[in-house]
């Protein structure tokens, strides 16, 4: 379904990245690092109105001819990014949702986990499988 996923904390640092393609990924790291200002500009409080503050799935940041590329933000300004190949015309925009809702409750999980130290990189491997079964969608 998708081709990486990475979570990055709310100082713009990379706290997770995962790709289904290892000798793509600094490629991919590249996109989603450049998709950061994308996401502040979604997020600036002037050109938006109370309800749509609220919503967490900021929809497609922006398409290249390769990928397309999404954006999720939590409460705590915590952000979830999606990188799908573009030659996936099957997948849906509630698909998509419910791909970052899913990654969103695992992420919620490892946090909650006392050993975590919140702000460090994830770097548990039960949760890189997790994400991996996420974004190939075998879950």
């Amino acid at each position: 379904m998708a081709v990486c996923a990475a979570i990055v904390g709310k100082d713009n640092s990379p706290k997770f990245f995962c790709c289904i393609n290892p000798d793509e990924e600094l490629t991919f790291q590249y996109k989603v690092l450049s998709s950061l200002d994308i996401i502040e500009e979604k997020l600036n409080p002037a050109s938006k109105s109370a309800s749509e503050m609220r919503e967490l799935y900021l929809g497609q940041l922006y398409s290249l001819e390769t990928c397309k590329i999404y954006g999720y933000v939590t409460n705590t300004k915590i952000k979830f990014i999606i990188v799908v190949d573009s030659t996936n015309m099957a997948l849906r925009d509630n698909e998509i949702r419910s791909m970052f809702r899913k990654i969103h409750s695992e992420y919620a999980d490892m946090v909650s986990n006392p050993f975590y130290i919140p702000g460090e990189p994830i770097t548990s491997k039960s949760f890189d499988s997790s994400i991996k079964n996420i974004i190939t969608g075998t879950v």
